[in-house]
């Protein structure tokens, strides 16, 4: 007796399932749903970053913004591309004196989605204003959870689900309408390479160098010194007559002696 009852709550419970699964696919094919979006018009804006590359490090970049401040970049990837002068450099490539302009553009738009649900069947049982039974093109009877303030369309009058009778064919139809906001951002960056030095200014003249050959002069021998034009050789005569007349005495003594 138990063994029959639990096989037949079994039984039961499956065919519970199969036919909630036929109803589920039955409402999917009957309900008509259609959905479209509309964007209205985007904004645009544009933000503009301008910084001196400073440092070069591996993958790292130290740029010097438009305020004064320092701005550290890590891990640039390898992808990324600087416009300069027209070619395309990658983080290795920038030195520093390089001046980097950054251009991010913002779009936003707002777009509306709109989704259109409609059913036709004629009404089999009605319970206002929270649900209705139709009995759709197939002859399956499907139940509707009816939305507030729906309106249904009763061989070309407008009615509420107050105003349905049984065996009345309706139409009925669900719009919701959900905005949302799209946006989207691109990035480029352009670079400038460092100005070359300034000339210098017309009035300062410009110092050449220039190499100057000193000829190296051999060191000769002094000339003898020479006595002064006042110099006179009769000191040394009259020295010499001093003499002879010593000598003239000394030999005239020593023949007396003899």
């Amino acid at each position: 007796m138990n063994s029959n009852t639990g096989w037949t709550r079994a039984w039961l419970g499956i065919a519970v399932g199969v036919l909630c699964l036929v109803f589920t696919l039955s409402i999917s094919a009957q309900v008509q749903t259609k959905t479209t979006t509309a964007a209205s018009t985007p904004t645009v804006d544009n933000h503009v970053e301008t910084g001196v590359v400073v440092a070069v490090s591996g993958n790292d970049l130290v740029v010097k913004m438009a305020d004064g401040s320092l701005r550290h970049v890590a891990n640039v990837p390898e992808s990324a591309r600087v416009t300069v002068d027209g070619k395309e450099l990658g983080i290795h490539d920038l030195k520093p004196g390089m001046t980097l302009q950054r251009t991010i553009t913002t779009t936003t738009t707002p777009k509306t989605i709109t989704t259109v649900q409609s059913v036709t069947g004629k009404v089999w049982h009605v319970s206002p204003p929270n649900s209705v039974i139709l009995t759709l093109a197939d002859g399956k009877n499907q139940s509707f959870k009816i939305p507030k303030n729906q309106k249904f369309n009763v061989d070309g009058q407008m009615t509420d689900a107050w105003g349905l009778k049984k065996g009345m064919t309706i139409s009925a139809t669900k719009v919701v309408e959900v905005p949302i906001t799209v946006v989207s951002q691109t990035r480029s960056v352009t670079g400038e390479m460092p100005p070359p030095p300034p000339p210098p200014p017309a009035d300062v003249p410009i110092l050449v160098v220039e190499e100057v050959v000193v000829p190296v002069q051999v060191a000769q021998a002094a000339p003898p010194a020479e006595l002064p034009k006042t110099g006179s050789q009769l000191p040394l005569i009259g020295l010499l007559g001093l003499l002879f007349l010593v000598s003239s005495f000394g030999l005239r003594a020593a023949r007396k002696n003899r």
